[in-house]
């Protein structure tokens, strides 16, 4: 490994200190609050797949070694009350490059997309890559695309000057295929390359770092790796990934394969490509003035450990948006801090434009919904309330937060939460502070009228009713209502 990491908090402290921050009443801040340094600072933004709030060593997790992911805490600040957009990667991505709530695109209603050619992120939407690069910014994407096919879509298409990785939504780590058919790509063109998929990532991250130091342009990099996602390959696996191939095997999402110890190697190899690509910036004098944030597109699968909280991906429940979010940025950001700040994916436009100098684009189709976190996180501003919102077409899932307070509804069950105190999600406090839950869903019926209505042809993954009905109670229902909450529920 590249980094030591420094310290390990345990669990007990990391929920003490999740349980202190009090939020108040809801606001929206505005894009303002950049302070620019002399130099625009560049950007490496680091995309985990499926990865659990718990699942690195500095939120928790006692078994796995994540030295380098560590040093990114140690070095930044940790946020204690991250949220994806989405409980399932496409919707989330689709938040994270517009920084808009997804249901305000067609794509951003794919749960997730699955090889429907006609839709995607459409190339005229204004994007982070596309308004970085009207700055002067170099920008690369590595890994990860999920957001339309060619012929119409692509990552060229929508601000990145460079692609290599994947557009679909896995990709075995060792044949580089989904479904039989080849998805890696050197921009726009279909190569073959030997290696294991997060090793193959890692390293074009360090020559990528190499080519913007020489440069000297400003650059964003998007390292959006596959892991820890399915299929469960770590390094060395080969034999598993031929496997897969056969015929009655089960393919990419295989249900008997993997374990903890396969989980454990996938993250590891992840940490030890991020402190490569680290040691990249550093031995080229960027590291001071360089933007490093490590997240996740939303809370971890079946082997993932979503400690304080209950639930996984495709839930609404906080183990399914809660996320592990790292930024360091040493000429501006304090070292060692820890944040009560409520986030969510789509903050990071807002953010990240701020830091660079540069605004969102005017046009008002295109106004962000997503909050500027620079005040808070560079100049010790006092912490901003939040209002966040979901829905999740599997199971009818509708969510809200505002201050401490979650309203949930699942199937035909709803609840209302206080998930600071309770973040396992326990005590339903709907009958008790009715006036707080009736608010709350009436705010989220309000909100979900000004998004794109749900429509029956996206995709939608669904999560397991037994698990549900283990958790609530509830029964499992076979189809999704067509009416969505009413705001008197």
């Amino acid at each position: 490994m590249v980094f030591a990491h420094k310290e390990r908090i345990t669990r007990r402290e990391l929920l003490r200190g999740a349980a202190a921050g009090m939020i108040g009443l809801a606001t929206r801040a505005g894009v303002g609050g950049a302070r620019p340094s002399a130099r625009p600072p560049n950007i490496v933004f680091i995309l985990a797949d499926d990865l659990g709030y718990a699942d690195v060593s500095c939120y928790g997790r006692p078994d796995f070694s994540t030295p380098n992911i560590d040093h990114i805490a140690a070095q930044g600040l940790r946020f204690l009350q991250a949220y994806a957009n989405s409980a399932v990667c496409t919707a989330t991505r689709t938040a994270l490059i517009t920084g808009r709530y997804q249901y305000r695109l067609r794509l951003g209603l794919e749960e997730p997309l699955r090889g429907n050619l006609d839709v995607g992120l459409p190339p005229e939407h204004p994007t982070l890559p596309s308004l970085l690069k009207k700055a002067g910014y170099g920008t690369t994407l590595i890994g990860k695309w999920h957001l339309g096919f060619l012929p119409k879509f692509g990552p060229l298409k929508s601000g990145y000057d460079h692609f290599y990785g994947f557009r679909s939504g896995a990709l075995d780590y060792f044949s580089h295929t989904v479904g039989g058919k080849d998805d890696l790509w050197d921009d726009d063109v279909a190569i073959h390359q030997v290696g294991y998929l997060t090793g193959l990532l890692g390293s074009r991250a360090v020559d990528v770092v190499n080519g913007y130091a020489k440069s000297g342009q400003p650059f964003l990099l998007s390292l959006h790796f596959n892991a820890p996602h399915w299929p469960w390959e770590g390094p060395g696996d080969e034999a598993e990934s031929v496997r897969l191939r056969q015929p009655g095997s089960g393919g990419l999402p295989d249900f008997d394969g993997g374990s903890q110890k396969t989980y454990q190697r996938m993250i590891e190899e992840m940490d030890k490509q991020i402190g490569l690509m680290l040691q990249a910036l550093n031995a080229n004098g960027l590291t001071d003035n360089t933007i490093v944030i490590f997240t996740s597109d939303n809370g971890g699968e079946r082997f993932a450990d979503t400690w304080p909280f209950t639930g996984k991906k495709t839930e609404l429940l906080e183990g399914g948006l809660r996320i592990p979010a790292l930024i360091s940025w040493p000429t501006r950001i304090p070292q060692g801090r820890t944040t009560d700040q409520v986030s969510i994916s789509m903050d990071w436009v807002p953010t990240l434009l701020a830091a660079a100098g540069t605004v969102p684009d005017p046009a008002p189709p295109y106004a962000l919904d997503g909050m500027n976190l620079l005040p808070m996180l560079a100049q010790n501003a006092p912490l901003v309330s939040r209002k966040l919102f979901w829905r999740y077409k599997a199971n009818a899932q509708r969510a809200a937060r505002d201050g401490d307070y979650k309203f949930l509804k699942i199937l035909d069950n709803t609840f209302l939460f206080n998930v600071v105190e309770d973040p396992l999600e326990r005590a339903n406090l709907k009958e008790r502070q009715k006036d707080v839950y009736q608010r709350l869903a009436r705010e989220w019926y309000e909100w979900n009228s000004s998004m794109l209505p749900e429509i029956k042809e996206s995709f939608t993954a669904s999560f397991d009713g037994k698990q549900l009905a283990d958790h609530f109670g509830a029964k499992k229902s076979d189809q999704m209502p067509d009416i969505p909450l009413s705001p008197d529920d």
